[in-house]
């Protein structure tokens, strides 16, 4: 029997790269809600849908079998430092009516994405076990990693008073085909692509490029998303999910210069106050339990990105 596979938020960046994946995927019917515009995704049937008002999604979680949820108010680096509150509020309430309704559908599996904003930055591979909250959170990421705690508890508690499977998955920061590229909302990576691209002479780094980030190319996310809905046996789990290495700021410009072929100075605006956080996960969990480990390399995954973007807008 078909699955009936639910992505919340197909417009967004994860979003989208789950819906076009599994709608190709003869073992699921796919469904996807969207906010404004609807998406042009072959063999999926949408849900315009606003998950802040809960009156308004009564009958979409009916007779799922797996919900994802990918719908969050994102955005980059940039408005974490200048407007911290605006992934807090409204996360807070998205994340509370999916899970609540989810429990009430009886949905057979809710995945709900965390990320890694409540990990201390540390220059040895963090595993799940390894989260101290005695310790204090980042002052910039504070309201953004509470929201996410709050939502993993979340999550924990109504799988205990469930006979269903939960999943929570601390994710790297994921990069890829459809993800944001602006220089207004994107992070780091999208950023550099554009600015690549787009500069003259110079390509401007904000800060000293010296934070250091877990990249993941979303197809490796992908794949960590099929084997958990098929391999994990637990009621509830939390796992990681990252490359388990991390490149700084610095040398990820070097390498997208390098293999899109630009000759342009780097230069560093060191009055930015950039997010000085180093972070790499240890998977080994997900390894053991799931048999998933990353296989695209950063390079390879910048490539691949590279010819994307190029297509989709319009680059040479």
């Amino acid at each position: 029997m078909k699955k009936k596979l639910l992505i919340l938020g197909v417009n967004g960046f994860i979003g989208r790269n789950l819906a076009e994946h599994f709608s190709k995927n003869k073992n699921f019917i796919t469904y996807g809600t969207y906010r404004n515009k609807k998406p042009k995704i072959k063999n999926v049937f949408f849900y315009k849908v606003d998950l802040i008002n809960k009156d308004n999604f009564k009958k979409v979680f009916n007779n799922k079998h797996i919900v994802i949820n990918c719908a969050a108010i994102t955005s980059g680096a940039k408005d974490i430092v200048s407007k911290p509150y605006i992934h807090v509020t409204d996360n807070n309430i998205i994340n509370s009516n999916v899970i609540s309704e989810s429990f009430q559908k009886k949905v057979g599996h809710l995945i709900m994405l965390s990320c890694t904003l409540m990990y201390k930055s540390s220059s040895k591979k963090i595993k799940e076990e390894n989260l101290d909250l005695n310790k204090e959170i980042y002052s910039k990421y504070f309201g953004g990693a509470w929201m996410k705690l709050y939502m993993e508890k979340m999550t924990e508690f109504f799988s205990r008073i469930s006979n269903k499977k939960f999943t929570v998955i601390r994710h790297s920061n994921l990069y890829g085909p459809h993800d944001k590229f602006d220089l207004f909302k994107s992070h780091v990576f999208g950023a550099s692509i554009n600015k690549a691209y787009t500069s003259k002479k110079k390509l401007i780094v904000l800060g000293d490029g010296s934070e250091k980030r877990d990249l993941l190319y979303i197809e490796d996310f992908i794949k960590f998303i099929e084997l958990v809905i098929k391999n994990q046996k637990n009621k509830f789990r939390l796992y990681n999910c990252g490359s388990g290495e991390y490149v700084s700021i610095k040398n990820l410009v070097k390498k997208i210069l390098k293999i899109s072929n630009k000759n342009l100075a780097i230069v560093y605006n060191k009055k930015f106050n950039s997010l000085k956080t180093f972070v790499k996960l240890d998977c080994s969990l997900a390894k053991k339990e799931l048999g998933w480990t990353p296989c695209v390399s950063l390079e390879k995954g910048i490539e691949r990105t590279l010819k994307w973007y190029k297509t989709a807008y319009n680059r040479k």
